[in-house]
């Protein structure tokens, strides 16, 4: 089973990585000011990972690919490691639908 931890950047923003069963991280959120915040955060993402229209499927710079995962409201939510081939790329994606769901929350910052 997958987990959500909860982390403080240096900044003393707060940030959630999801992690598949493996411990390799294959979502990180973006930074959140306030602990409930990053909780909807996860919450969110429980949700929308579910929804393949919510991936953006991209390239970055460096040829590498990579997706991020958006909300409704299409604000981004999370973004993936960078990939080495667009198959790898959606093994990441299914690994995050499969993880998201039922994901215990792990509080690093406690």
């Amino acid at each position: 089973m997958g987990k959500f931890t909860i982390s403080k950047r240096k900044n003393d923003e707060y940030q959630f990585n999801l992690k598949a069963e493996n411990g390799e991280i294959i979502l990180t959120s973006e930074g959140y000011t306030i602990k409930a915040n990053c909780h909807k955060g996860i919450e969110s993402v429980k949700i929308n990972s579910q929804d393949d229209s919510r991936y953006d499927r991209r390239v970055a710079v460096n040829d590498k690919s990579y997706f991020v995962l958006k909300a409704r409201n299409g604000e981004i939510i999370g973004k993936s490691q960078y990939y080495s081939s667009k198959s790898s790329m959606e093994i990441g994606i299914s690994s995050v639908k499969t993880n998201a769901p039922t994901a215990e929350i792990v509080d690093e910052t406690l």
